[in-house]
């Protein structure tokens, strides 16, 4: 019989404080993240009685159809935007989103700058590295990181939190992870966003403090 998402996350709550404990580090350093997108609210619910707080989504439309609700009776739950957001999106995203983990271009840093200046709503922002340079997805470029930050921070007030990548799949993920820590810590940040449901102990090891896991709790996404 396979297991539910309630004992999928166990399972996966246990394996990250291993990964921690294994390199020295406690496990409360490190946040999961359940990755929610494509599931119904029903699905959810239990993860959510669970215990599970921080909870990922890739569409706005999506989510808001799900977690208004769910909030309702859970208003601890911390909702994270981590596909990619349109700049026109960027008051429903700011409105509905805790943490946005995509900003990779300066006119939806614009847009997230207006609209959290004028709802005086702040969600916590993560600067996606593209750390594979892959043409088909979203992200800074590594050599560009800097300059975005500066931009980010100087002209449009943003107070960024951190970094975020995904890398390419036929990679082995280790070395991305390692230049995504190598970048944030020249520029003074400390929360890194990486590893999934595959190879999120890797990224644990290398200094994650925040892994998006999906599949692995949820199963197979419909």
């Amino acid at each position: 019989m396979t297991p539910d998402a309630v004992a999928r996350l166990e399972e996966t709550r246990t394996a990250i404080a291993r990964a921690a404990r294994d390199v020295g580090r406690k496990p409360g350093e490190v946040t999961l993240i359940a990755v929610s997108k494509t599931k119904p609210a029903e699905e959810i619910l239990p993860v959510l009685e669970a215990g599970q707080i921080d909870f990922g989504e890739n569409y706005v439309q999506e989510a808001k159809e799900k977690w208004p609700a769910l909030r309702e009776r859970f208003p601890q739950a911390r909702l994270h935007m981590i596909g990619p957001l349109q700049s026109n999106k960027a008051r429903e995203a700011v409105a509905l989103f805790d943490v946005i983990q995509s900003l990779d271009r300066e006119s939806l840093a614009k847009e997230l700058s207006r609209e959290i200046a004028r709802s005086g709503r702040a969600p916590q922002l993560v600067v996606q590295v593209n750390t594979g340079a892959e043409p088909q997805k979203g992200g800074v470029l590594p050599a560009e990181v800097d300059g975005f930050l500066t931009l980010c921070r100087v002209h449009y007030g943003l107070s960024i939190a951190g970094l975020m990548c995904i890398p390419p799949v036929e990679d082995q993920p280790s070395p991305h992870f390692a230049l995504l820590k190598k970048i944030a810590a020249r520029n003074g940040l400390s929360m890194l966003s990486m590893g999934m449901s595959a190879d999120y102990e890797a990224a644990i090891q290398l200094g994650a403090t925040h892994v998006r896991v999906g599949s692995a709790i949820f199963g197979a996404r419909g």
